[in-house]
């Protein structure tokens, strides 16, 4: 495979474009300026649309539009535009439509500054917007994950009908990285129209609604607890992790995305030291993988959580681990970014049983059984 030099913003707007998005529309912000202008720049050349849209709100109900056609779409922001989109996402949930949604993270909360964070987590994998819905959500942590992870966004989102995430990071967009793109670029022309989508010849079929407001008696009961059901579904059979010196580690550390990296370096330096540390690294942040990690927590003295936020990834990891040995968190926040001389002291103060505070970040352990 040809291996090339990318900033990740951009190999994410080129993958999105392999792998067959033909309408994107978004609102510029940073840290993720560079894909609206790749998008801008090489759409009209593969046959599709580009569209600056007057704000936030109007790009995403923009996908939910050309979503309902089957259309492959895509917008992308950074944590507050993507807030402001929640509504549409609601409704995209809500009327089952695939498209995908990037999210380059920065520091908050509030305007904040445009520094990588990581504190969109629980508005990504909680879904975000109002009522009971999920979205895929992916992490990458390398320029080549950028640019790989739309094809595989869409080949899921379109299997379940459930709108995908890629949840990235403002270090994570501006890098630049030797990638390659594992997969052939998508021929649109081979991509049939879903039996469900609104546009083309009514004439030779019934109608098609495409919507997500059920006004009959207990109709929008069922039609939430259906995709409870296809959620479940999904969570059997569409979880994604890495793991690094796992089979005999003492303390796992368990990190997403650009923390993952930083975390790698932590075990590494803590296993020269004589320190068996593991690397646990969940790729799909929904569905997240419970199972293997109690597995591993199971076999284990300790986990050790580390985050650019301030305990959010923790969360699930503690339900994963569900008591069987202390947790603990090491944070960094407001665009600070974990360093693997600290993580590598922290896994030894978790292994220690012991709390260590760091100013300006965080470890702290609870206890377990």
């Amino acid at each position: 495979m040809e291996k090339i030099l990318m900033k990740g913003n951009e190999a994410l707007a080129e993958g999105a474009m392999r792998a067959g998005c033909r309408f994107y529309a978004g609102y510029p912000i940073t840290p993720q300026n560079e894909v609206p202008e790749y998008m801008a720049a090489k759409m009209a050349d593969r046959g599709g649309a580009f569209v600056q849209a007057e704000s936030e709100t109007a790009a995403i109900n923009m996908i939910y539009g050309s979503a309902a056609t089957g259309t492959r779409a895509m917008t992308s922001s950074s944590s507050p535009g993507i807030s402001l989109k929640q509504e549409g996402i609601s409704y995209i949930a809500g009327a089952d439509l695939p498209c995908l949604i990037a999210n380059v993270m920065r520091g908050g909360p509030g305007l904040g500054n445009i520094a990588a964070a990581q504190g969109d987590y629980f508005q990504a994998t909680r879904g975000g917007g109002h009522g009971d819905y999920r979205t895929f959500v992916l992490a990458p942590n390398s320029v080549e994950e950028m640019g790989n992870f739309p094809k595989l966004a869409y080949d899921l989102s379109e299997k379940y009908r459930i709108p995908a995430m890629i949840l990235a990071d403002g270090i994570l967009g501006q890098m630049m990285e030797g990638m390659s793109f594992n997969f052939d670029p998508v021929d649109v022309k081979t991509l049939k129209q879903p039996d469900w989508a609104i546009g083309g010849s009514s004439k030779t079929r019934k109608k098609r609604d495409v919507l997500s407001y059920f006004l009959k008696d207990g109709e929008l009961e069922i039609s939430v607890l259906n995709r409870a059901e296809r959620y479940k579904k999904v969570e059997k059979e569409v979880v994604m992790f890495e793991e690094r010196y796992t089979e005999n580690a003492e303390v796992i550390v368990v990190a997403y995305g650009l923390s993952s990296r930083a975390a790698l370096a932590g075990v590494e330096e803590a296993r020269k030291a004589g320190v068996k540390a593991g690397l646990f690294r969940p790729i799909t942040l929904w569905p997240f993988p419970y199972k293997r990690l109690c597995e591993l927590a199971q076999k284990t003295k300790a986990v050790l959580c580390v985050e650019m936020s301030l305990g959010q990834l923790i969360v699930d990891v503690k339900l994963a681990v569900n008591g069987k040995v202390p947790v603990c968190l090491h944070s960094r926040v407001g665009g600070a970014a974990p360093l693997g001389e600290d993580i590598a002291a922290a896994i030894k103060s978790a292994l220690s049983g012991g709390t260590e505070q760091l100013t300006p970040h965080i470890t702290s352990c609870e206890g377990g059984k």
